[in-house]
């Protein structure tokens, strides 16, 4: 209720008072306060009960001990305005006796366990990164550093995050070798046409001064090379080792002076020395940081997502040379999986691998990306609120933001770096497909939760360096277990969401050991050979 009183200006000021304490007062006691008598008391005694100045204080006591007496039904989270008089005027629909601010209060208190569940970060084990390298690794870096006569050129190629992995394995190889590193060129991607270069996305000083003490990084060739013939290895085979590579190139490197790798995507084995992976993790997670201008607008985007409390990072994969590459349908129209089916059949390489499975086959198989609909699916499963704040990373997906509809109707708040930049910020970097997937990347490993809703080098990228953070959520759907549940309508919806649940208890970024499965890449899974628990308690077995 509001009380009203009148200030010598005329000015009409609202001052706010719990219901509590109005209820304890009785009604002819607040008609005495709005209603002035008629007439003037001819006694004193009427006189003394007609004086407000004696019903005041009154009043006032009535009420505060009406306010102590009810105080355990107060209303804790209903705050009182720091100003009264400056309140602004809001309208409160009641319903079977109870005000919308009432039930809002409660659904708040209800959402807050909700979300604080949903957030909640998975024990990271006490596992902290640790990058000791042997005395023998130290003893090496000397000789390597006084080296003029080596030098290693490489020519990265595919997107920014292929890239990225590629100059990881260059400096790992140049290290195997002994030679200097030339800044990598970054080839022209022929499908985006963006021709950034190395310091364009990356900060080049900083990538030169980590790595000072385990390879030494050049601009350029220097002038005594610079006629040399350089040795060009265009097929490396596959996760080779370096017992290969020092066989294969340290001879003609020694003799010509410049060795040129391309292509080295997978070209490394994941299998390597201890020092030599370590080495993997100290370029990926400390000298590849990307240049100031990118990290800067990264890390706005990242505040704005983070003004209004946590947020969850969702990497998409729905563009249409996805489709068309793994051999999958969008499933969320007729005509777009004609259109998928079209181009396929006029450009059959585009498909990556396996083309003898039928779609059905490679979506139970787990091999495709979720659509808009099974990721909401997979989001409200897991316990995801419907206020929660979502940023999607990637392209433009086929059929353009429409194919976004199913999710933004269950998660409103959804945003992408186009939504959060001011007018002009995204301008620099118009047509530049590394410098956009840069942006994703920072964003999204900044969140406070990150979903991929495909494998890919993004996606393995963020898992690791979350993990190499100290296990941030990441959540990795088990397509290849859940899909079967997810085309089951007849399953009521409360088992589907304690099935998903089930299936991703252990798929939430907690620590996981790397050797135990082979072939795992050290910067995807950075324990044990990165990252180490000095607690015995807590090592994992």
């Amino acid at each position: 209720m509001m009380a009203k009183a009148k200030s010598n200006n005329k000015k009409q000021c609202y001052i706010s008072v719990p219901s509590q304490m109005i209820s304890s007062m009785s009604s002819s006691s607040l008609q005495f306060l709005l209603v002035s008598p008629k007439k003037p008391s001819k006694t004193l005694k009427l006189k003394i009960f007609k004086n407000p100045r004696f019903w005041f204080p009154l009043l006032f006591l009535f009420g505060f001990l009406g306010m102590l007496m009810n105080w355990s039904n107060f209303e804790p989270l209903v705050p009182f305005a720091p100003n009264p008089c400056s309140i602004s005027h809001q309208e409160f629909s009641v319903s079977n006796g109870v005000s919308s601010s009432q039930v809002s209060v409660g659904s708040k208190v209800e959402n807050v366990e909700e979300r604080s569940e949903f957030w909640k970060q998975p024990d990271g084990l006490g596992y902290r990164p640790c990058l000791d390298f042997s005395n023998e690794y130290g003893r090496f870096s000397g000789e390597i550093m006084k080296d003029r006569t080596k030098y290693l050129m490489v020519v990265v190629a595919g997107g920014m995050n292929q890239q990225r992995n590629q100059i990881v394995d260059a400096v790992v190889i140049a290290r195997i070798l002994g030679a200097a590193l030339v800044v990598p060129i970054l080839q022209v991607n022929v499908i985006w046409g963006d021709e950034s270069e190395f310091s364009d996305i990356f900060d080049l000083d900083h990538f030169k001064s980590v790595l000072a003490d385990d390879v030494r990084i050049v601009s350029s060739l220097p002038s005594t090379h610079l006629m040399s013939r350089p040795v060009e290895e265009k097929r490396t085979p596959l996760h080779v080792s370096p017992q290969w590579i020092r066989s294969r190139y340290l001879k003609r490197l020694r003799k010509e002076g410049v060795l040129l790798l391309r292509g080295l995507d997978s070209r490394l084995s994941k299998d390597l020395p201890s020092d030599l992976q370590k080495l993997r993790c100290k370029v990926a997670f400390h000298a590849l940081k990307f240049a100031p201008q990118i990290l800067e607008l990264g890390n706005k985007l990242t505040e704005r997502m983070r003004k209004e409390g946590p947020y969850l990072a969702l990497h998409l994969r729905m563009e249409k040379d996805v489709w068309v590459r793994t051999g999958c349908l969008p499933g969320l129209s007729h005509e777009q999986d004609e259109i998928i089916n079209n181009e396929r059949k006029l450009r059959p390489e585009l498909l990556t691998s396996r083309s003898n499975m039928t779609y059905h086959e490679r979506k139970l198989a787990g091999l495709c990306p979720l659509n808009a609909i099974e990721a909401t699916r997979l989001l409200k499963a897991l316990g995801a609120p419907k206020s929660a704040r979502i940023y999607w990373a990637g392209g433009i997906p086929l059929g353009g933001k429409e194919a976004l509809q199913p999710l933004r109707r269950e998660f409103p708040h959804l945003y992408n770096k186009e939504d959060l930049a001011l007018t002009g910020e995204l301008e620099p970097f118009a047509k530049k497909a590394s410098f956009m997937a840069a942006i994703d990347y920072i964003v999204s490993e900044n969140s406070n939760i990150f979903m991929p809703s495909h494998g890919g080098n993004m996606g393995h990228a963020i898992q690791g360096h979350r993990a190499y953070a100290g296990h941030k959520k990441t959540i990795t759907p088990n397509k290849r277990q859940m899909l079967s549940y997810f085309l089951n309508p007849s399953l009521p919806e409360t088992e589907f969401n304690r099935i998903i649940m089930d299936l991703h208890r252990d798929s939430l970024g907690q620590p996981e050991l790397r050797s135990s499965k082979v072939g795992r890449d050290v910067t995807k899974y950075p324990i044990p050979e990165c990252m180490c628990n000095v607690s015995s308690a807590h090592s994992l077995s």
